[in-house]
């Protein structure tokens, strides 16, 4: 399981979530203990965008690297 600490903004979900749907294995992301699919455009839209988020998966899609990499944070 690769977890990865990102920051973004509402402007930015439409985009994270067609990456994410690219992917061919599960994506969730979460603030605390809220946890939504990372594929469900209303599910990241209900985030709170000023926390800190979490972005647990298990596979490889460079695409989706290079996109979580503009928005991660130094943990």
């Amino acid at each position: 399981m690769t977890v990865r600490k990102i920051t973004m903004g509402p402007e930015d979900a439409k985009e994270f979530v067609q990456v994410a749907t690219g992917c061919d294995f599960d994506v969730d992301i979460s603030y605390n203990h809220f946890t939504v699919d990372a594929k469900s455009i209303l599910g990241v839209l209900g985030l709170d965008f000023k926390q800190i988020l979490t972005v647990n998966y298990n596979g490889f899609n460079a695409e989706f690297e290079k996109f979580l990499s503009r928005f991660a944070i130094a943990c």
